[in-house]
């Protein structure tokens, strides 16, 4: 526990922290993408991906409760480290500038980590926790149902998810502002470990940004194709029309 503590008071061990808590939420982002890139597979794919998920509820648990303490743990400790930088120096020195050698994604990791942390909440709320309230569309996503399965239509809540046009833009900026923190943020992570050195530290800057640029057009190219007409044939096919229900709009 002493050891904890020191880690946790140690600037150093904050970094540490930091960076093995941002590798594990980066290649959750990647597997995750992967994933939903499946609503271009035929619609059963993404529905039974889900379903498999669902099925081992005690394992999902386990990942959701891990996944919001490493978002709680990146977080607590940029703010930490973001506190101390400041509370060491208060003052910039006499007639600095905005330094040119840091990035702008580098100089707004922390506003960028908080409008993120923020969309995480409102995706699982959308999602996750089926909120109706927050899909703006009218529709209880709870009550879609794939038709062959009988199971929940996942392919059918992405589309109607995504067919608020201010849904799916809010959703492609989140996706921007992630991505350039992890232009930055991935780098750091091999800086902050010691595994950057001035050899072949510009290849691990290039990596970064191409797998941040990945990320964006992976994760981005769903509401986009949402928006071009994606789905417009699944949800026709399976004749779900939005219909008033008790004075309550479902899918039928």
């Amino acid at each position: 526990m002493n050891l904890l503590t020191r880690i946790w008071q140690s600037s150093l061990g904050k970094k540490y922290l930091m960076a093995i808590t941002g590798c594990a939420l980066v290649l959750f982002a990647c597997g995750h993408m992967v994933g939903n890139l499946q609503i271009f597979l035929p619609p059963e794919a993404i529905n039974r991906y889900a379903h498999f998920l669902k099925s081992i509820p005690e394992l999902l648990w386990i990942v959701r409760l891990s996944l919001l303490t490493l978002v709680v743990l990146h977080i607590i400790s940029a703010i930490r480290l973001s506190w101390e930088n400041k509370t060491a120096r208060p003052l910039d020195y006499a007639g600095a500038a905005t330094p040119y050698a840091a990035s702008y994604a580098s100089r707004t990791m922390l506003v960028s980590g908080l409008i993120i942390g923020s969309f995480v909440i409102y995706h699982l709320l959308h999602y996750t926790v089926l909120v109706e309230a927050v899909n703006f569309t009218g529709i209880d996503f709870a009550t879609l149902k794939d038709p062959k399965t009988n199971g929940p239509d996942v392919y059918a809540m992405v589309v109607y998810g995504f067919s608020k046009w201010f849904v799916s833009l809010f959703y492609i900026i989140a996706v921007g502002l992630l991505c350039l923190h992890l232009s930055h943020g991935i780098a750091a992570m091999f800086q902050s470990m010691g595994w950057k050195s001035p050899v072949y530290g510009p290849v691990i800057d290039k990596a970064a940004k191409i797998v941040a640029i990945a990320l964006f057009i992976g994760y981005a190219s769903i509401p986009v194709a949402v928006m071009c007409g994606l789905g417009k044939d699944h949800l026709a096919q399976t004749k779900m029309v939005v219909q008033p229900v008790a004075g309550k709009e479902v899918a039928q």
